[in-house]
């Protein structure tokens, strides 16, 4: 049997865009216009991801993330190349993509507004045709990963983000689909909520072995879920290792943290150890500012994945 979940080959997305005029001539102009233009959101991206892995899918803004995800989703026909996932091809066999699939997109809930979550449960149990016997066991497992009682006969509409957020995942992951694509799971959330979230994600990929495919931009989600990242810019890989692979390219990078005499909040200066001594850097402070304390920190991962953006590993 095969261990690949997602296989991607040369997988590219074009897409034509008007080139469009100002003003109301130029508006009148452009619904006859055929000046477009070719703009490639993915460029020849290879991938492979085996089954049980949870891997962050990172990049900036605009780096091409969400049109990949699409792709991989069913959504969208790539340009060329070649995508599996679950060993189908996603365009073309949307329906069984779909039925071994889940997906949690920011703050778009897929659960029924008014109804209580149960219910919301019981609908897509139905829609998934979940067998009784393997949805009840999905309950009690959810049950002992996390305490969901208090939200199970809570309407939609009366929940908080947090709980929606939590429900939207249990959701996700109710008919035991091959891979989860989760978007933005923790965005807005306070810190015990994100905390809880990730506990969850990982006891059901534990128990479930279930592929989590992650984008977001908070390293803190990679940091806890992610031992593999893969790093797109520009509709490009520009990265595809785990996260300790990735700071060994700037293991000379250290953050100095500087705490004034008179200020509360600290100062933060990277400072890469080849080029530039730490000692100097402390002195030349200590000879204009009068210094409470002083902390030396490895690099952390949003500082990396920020130099990699800006083209550090070159």
């Amino acid at each position: 049997m095969s261990q690949e979940a997602i296989v991607m080959e040369n997988l590219c997305k074009d897409f034509k865009v008007l080139n469009r005029h100002e003003g109301l001539k130029g508006s009148i102009r452009d619904l006859f216009s055929r000046d477009y233009k070719t703009i490639s959101a993915v460029k020849d991206v290879t991938v492979t991801v085996n089954k049980g892995e949870i891997v962050g899918y990172l990049g900036p803004n605009g780096a091409g993330k969400s049109t990949t995800i699409k792709m991989m989703t069913g959504v969208l026909e790539p340009t060329s190349g070649k995508i599996l996932v679950n060993g189908l091809v996603p365009y073309k066999d949307r329906t069984k993509n779909c039925e071994n699939i889940g997906v949690v997109f920011g703050q778009r809930s897929q659960l029924w507004w008014s109804l209580p979550l149960i219910e919301s449960f019981k609908l897509l149990r139905d829609l998934y045709m979940v067998p009784r016997k393997e949805y009840e066991e999905m309950i009690e497992l959810y049950r002992s990963l996390v305490d969901i009682e208090p939200v199970l006969h809570k309407t939609v509409r009366q929940m908080s983000l947090g709980q929606r957020t939590l429900s939207d995942i249990l959701a996700a992951f109710l008919h035991n689909p091959g891979i989860v694509f989760l978007d933005e799971p923790t965005i807005g959330l306070d810190v015990s909520m994100k905390s809880k979230i990730r506990d969850l994600i990982l006891g059901l990929n534990r128990e479930k072995k279930t592929t989590v495919i992650l984008t977001t931009h908070d390293m803190g989600d990679v940091d806890a879920l992610c031992k593999r990242i893969i790093i797109i810019d520009k509709g490009r890989k520009i990265y595809d290792n785990d996260i300790e692979h990735l700071k060994s390219y700037f293991g000379s990078y250290r953050t100095l943290r500087v705490r004034l005499d008179n200020k509360d909040e600290w100062e933060e200066t990277l400072i890469n150890e080849k080029t530039t001594d730490v000692m100097t850097v402390i002195t030349e402070y200590q000879k204009t500012h009068k210094v409470k304390d002083i902390q030396l920190q490895e690099i952390s991962t949003e500082e990396v994945i920020k130099k990699l953006y800006e083209g550090g590993t070159k």
